[in-house]
């Protein structure tokens, strides 16, 4: 234990708190958290930059997950797909991905490989090379992941349409992907610029959860990642959403079998809530009416009223911009979507009307809470955790406030939030008008897929 305080002395950078989560500070700026679990000689490495498709702006909107491709596509030390060869031939695995709010890349391996990780992941973060042939390749590999997913999938369309619907001047309405008209103009010199805007140590958090030594990993950062540059990050400019003043209600129609229906309220998240406890009380909330069987839309609308056949409600408070409670669902075969909504209206009016009983509050919070530790016994989600925390910019200090804040929601606050949210001004709606499937291009689509 002396030991292990006389060299704390050596590494003035650290910070070690109760959570065992310990955080250093590269020189350059690189921010490196560390958290221990030894249950298995295995390691997560996770590199998050503070960079995903609401930073973007029209005209290049998918270019953080086009870029996110083209980093498996080599460097001065590296070729294509290298880099997930020698991860492989190491007995890993990896992989990244891009949301609004950030982009990551990780590795999952055996404790002794973290080397391997962090050698090839600090020279693509300044030495990679981009080149027009594996650009034109790779966008259009993008491309064709946006058709099959999105533009192909009746309810993911929906959704695309709804948020460009919900949001005016929030970058929330912009799809990840991109827009296809994007995409189709997109040139290297665009990844290139967001590359070197974006991709640096200042700019980036390495989070690292296994069975390791802390110190022993910030020296081996400190080898790997401590000599890169800094670079000048530019100053976002606020995208703050102008207020809704009225309801906004579209229709898509695209082949689908059955309809579907998406509602979705503006609301805050713990970057942007007037009051701390408020994002606490949405996501109780949102597990009164979803969080399993017991829920009151399980119970309710689809097994006692039968009029969906699936209804939920999505609700992050770890966004980087305020965002939207949203509610989902498909109505049962002879109910329509007007009646689905009107069932969902009365749910969200007896929220704002009657207190929720004790019992099922407590139920609730019970629910909420033992997803959030199952989740926490994983080593990937531990280090997600951490990395989302940090890279929206609440700090991953707040991973040790959740539960005792859920604990805490009272059936008032359910009441004030209902009251002051779930209201038809700030209120978007999107439903999914089914058309006639051509089985023909469909089938084709199948077997072309196939191949």
């Amino acid at each position: 234990m002396r030991k292990f305080f006389l060299f704390l002395l050596l590494l003035p950078a650290c910070t070690v708190t109760a959570s065992t989560v310990y955080e250093y500070k590269l020189d350059n700026g690189m921010k490196l958290l560390v958290k221990q679990d030894h249950r298995a000689p295995v390691v997560v490495s996770q590199v998050w930059y503070k960079v995903g498709a609401s930073y973007e702006h029209s005209g290049i909107t998918g270019v953080s997950h086009v870029l996110e491709h083209m980093m498996f596509k080599g460097t001065k030390n590296f070729g294509p797909g290298e880099f997930s060869e020698v991860i492989a031939a190491n007995g890993g695995r990896e992989n990244a991905f891009t949301s609004r709010d950030y982009t990551a890349y990780f590795q999952i391996l055996e404790k002794s490989r973290l080397p391997v990780s962090f050698e090839m992941e600090a020279d693509r973060m300044r030495n990679l090379l981009l080149s027009e042939k594996e650009f034109k390749k790779e966008v259009e590999v993008v491309k064709e992941e946006r058709r099959t997913r999105t533009e192909d999938n009746p309810r993911s369309l929906t959704y695309e349409k709804f948020n460009a619907t919900a949001f005016t001047n929030s970058p929330y309405q912009n799809p990840t992907i991109g827009w296809m008209n994007d995409l189709n103009n997109m040139t290297l010199n665009d990844l290139a610029n967001w590359y070197r805007k974006w991709y640096a140590p200042n700019n980036a958090t390495l989070v690292v959860v296994g069975d390791v030594e802390p110190d022993d990993v910030y020296l081996l950062a400190q080898e790997h990642f401590g000599g890169l540059p800094v670079i000048e990050i530019p100053e976002l400019k606020p995208r703050m959403e102008a207020a809704q003043t009225g309801p906004r209600r579209i229709s898509v129609r695209a082949p689908a079998e059955v309809p579907y229906l998406i509602m979705g309220y503006k609301t805050p998240v713990l970057n942007t809530a007037s009051e701390d406890w408020e994002p606490y009380a949405l996501e109780v909330l949102a597990g009164i009416l979803d969080s399993g069987g017991s829920a009151r839309f399980s119970r309710e609308l689809v097994r006692e009223q039968q009029i969906a056949v699936d209804a939920s409600v999505s609700y992050s408070m770890f966004d980087r911009q305020a965002n939207l409670l949203m509610i989902s669902g498909t109505p049962a075969t002879g109910r329509t979507v007007e009646e689905l909504e009107q069932a969902i209206h009365k749910q969200i009016e007896r929220l704002k009307n009657e207190k929720v009983a004790a019992a099922e509050l407590e139920r609730i919070k019970a629910q909420v809470i033992a997803g959030d530790v199952y989740e926490k016994d994983s080593v990937f989600y531990q280090a997600m955790a951490l990395g989302v925390l940090e890279t929206v910019g609440l700090g991953w200090q707040k991973i040790d406030e959740y539960v005792e804040r859920v604990k805490s929601v009272t059936a008032e606050q359910i009441q004030q939030v209902a009251r002051k949210y779930l209201v038809e001004n700030t209120m978007t709606v999107a439903v999914l008008e089914p058309q006639k499937i051509n089985r023909k291009k469909a089938s084709g689509q199948s077997a072309a897929a196939q191949h």
